[in-house]
């Protein structure tokens, strides 16, 4: 990979765009501190993930949380979502049961899963029952940035929507911020406030979101958006107003915000 460089304001998403092969999984090892770059340093809340090492590397884990293309694969399929969602806080210190139900139940009502599916096995989900799950998982942590790789790609029209409204409401009660990375433009369009574009490696485009979309500069961005199929979905007035409202604000307290992940 080569000429990578972006910055993620806090409380805002930033999307990673490409096809199979473009290099996002190597970036997303980088982000996480799994490989090292030969050049360069990525750096997440004032750290680098590669180089921190115990209480320091634990505190980051928990502040960056991931969540899975597939949960069914992420989860033990015989593993009932109580066990699951037990997991991180008893890692975290959490010893106290009646605590840990406590703050399972509350998680659960934040991504609006009935107290029902605690007795479930994770193979007795549905796909968007046990995203959910994953995304209450990767809260309860406490984290400060989500990476959220093709959280959606898996699941039916009607629950991806769901699940980007869920997503949107979360960052806007929790100030989280997310790095989403998708192969689905539309997608992108509707949650990422800014955009990379990768391309064999190498990002060829970067910048706000309405901007790579509306004038693309890149010969393989004009490419891939002249690929879509119903282009005039993607036009901005076909977008959710919540998520307009969100970006004209975003627009407006951009040049003060300090608060940066890159």
């Amino acid at each position: 990979m080569r000429d990578i460089s972006f910055n993620v304001v806090a409380g805002q998403t930033h999307g990673i765009v490409g096809e199979s092969g473009s290099g996002k999984t190597t970036l997303l090892r980088c982000l996480l501190g799994l490989i090292t770059p030969d050049g360069g340093s990525v750096q997440i809340l004032g750290q680098n993930p590669a180089r921190v090492e115990g209480t320091a590397q634990r505190a980051l884990r928990r502040a960056v949380q991931f969540v899975y293309q597939n949960p069914h694969v992420s989860f033990d399929p015989r593993s009932r979502a109580a066990d699951i969602l037990a997991e991180p806080l008893i890692n975290a210190g959490l010893r106290d049961r009646t605590a840990r139900a406590a703050r399972v139940r509350a998680m659960l009502e934040r991504v609006q899963l009935p107290p029902a599916v605690l007795a479930r096995q994770a193979a007795h989900m549905s796909g968007g029952q046990s995203q959910r799950l994953a995304i209450a998982r990767a809260l309860l942590c406490d984290p400060k940035i989500l990476i959220l790789d093709e959280v959606v790609s898996a699941l039916d029209v009607s629950v991806q929507a769901e699940i980007l409204t869920l997503l949107e409401t979360l960052q806007q009660q929790l100030n989280l911020t997310y790095v989403f990375v998708s192969h689905d433009l539309a997608v992108v369009r509707r949650i990422a406030d800014t955009v990379s574009i990768i391309h064999a490696g190498e990002q060829v485009e970067h910048g706000p979101t309405e901007t790579v979309f509306s004038t693309p500069r890149d010969d393989y961005t004009k490419r891939l958006l002249a690929a879509i199929p119903g282009r005039d979905l993607m036009r901005p007035q076909c977008l959710p107003e919540k998520r307009l409202r969100k970006r004209r604000h975003s627009k407006t307290d951009q040049a003060s915000s300090t608060g940066s992940v890159p």
